[in-house]
């Protein structure tokens, strides 16, 4: 009985002073079951990570020839008695989704369950809109050269955004082992980006003269086509990372992105991510 006693003993006093012994690991930890001790998830500190997501880009190309067309048509008699670049050529938008891959990297600055932070996320894929439209129509009267005039404007543009990047200011609030957040910042995009405009002009004496098969014509063209533009805008979203172990953490969040220019772009994607904190 007494070996018993002194053997309980000792592997009471071992046990103590191993729990004593361990150590503070520096991972994410959650909250523990009510009724036990409970240690605050830590975010502090410096972190990388990898996403994959879906998404929809929508492409406003209404704009996108005007300018061409009045250079294209400067100080000519159809566009000082027509007005041909301001027509509403009805090339409008386009919409595609399309699957993303990328990456994320940023640090945090953690005050008791408050963290605000900042990140650089990248995402590559292929956001890809087109469209073509053609107006027609024919002078009312006859313009400064004695002629009536039978205009066809054919206008086409496309837009392709491979890679698009944000740097962006989080902030987030801890609940348990989960961190939801907010953010916003700048937006970057590389993109090709190609506009065609082809003006045909018919003329003669009477409106049936310029519209006939054998009317005298002259046909203007243009086509610019810009490679690895830099897109510029703004983005902002919501997302929330979970603590698993050993610095571990997994990720959601949606993204929306705007980019204005000659052809204004929105993107809205969803991601889901895997990332490690120092």
């Amino acid at each position: 009985m007494r070996r018993f006693l002194v053997a309980a003993v000792i592997f009471g006093t071992a046990q103590g002073a191993y729990a004593a012994d361990m150590p503070d690991l520096p991972v994410l930890r959650g909250s523990l079951p009510e009724g036990l001790s409970t240690v605050r998830t830590v975010w502090q500190g410096y972190y990388i990570g990898g996403q994959a997501g879906y998404g929809s880009a929508d492409m406003d190309f209404s704009r996108a020839n005007s300018g061409q067309t009045a250079r294209l048509l400067e100080n000519t008699v159809i566009q000082n008695g027509m007005q041909v670049s301001q027509w509403p050529i009805g090339i409008g938008k386009s919409s595609q989704q399309n699957e993303a891959f990328g990456g994320f990297v940023g640090y945090n600055s953690q005050w008791d369950d408050v963290v605000i932070g900042v990140e650089a996320s990248y995402m590559h894929g292929r956001f890809f809109g087109s469209q073509s439209a053609t107006v027609s129509r024919v002078s009312g009267a006859a313009l400064s050269d004695n002629n009536f005039h039978a205009v066809d404007v054919t206008s086409t543009a496309s837009q392709e955004i491979t890679d698009m990047g944000t740097l962006r200011a989080r902030a987030g609030y801890i609940v348990g082992s989960f961190l939801p957040y907010m953010f916003g910042g700048v937006a970057l995009g590389n993109a090709d980006i190609v506009r065609a405009v082809t003006i045909t002009d018919s003329w003669g004496p009477t409106q049936a003269d310029a519209v006939a098969p054998g009317a005298a014509t002259a046909t203007l063209s243009a086509d610019t086509t810009q490679h690895n533009h830099l897109l510029v805008g703004y983005s902002a979203g919501v997302g929330v990372d979970v603590a698993l172990v050993a610095g571990l953490f997994l990720r959601a969040e949606w993204e929306y992105a705007r980019f204005t220019g000659v052809v204004d772009t929105s993107i809205n994607t969803v991601r889901a991510g895997v990332g490690y904190k120092f």
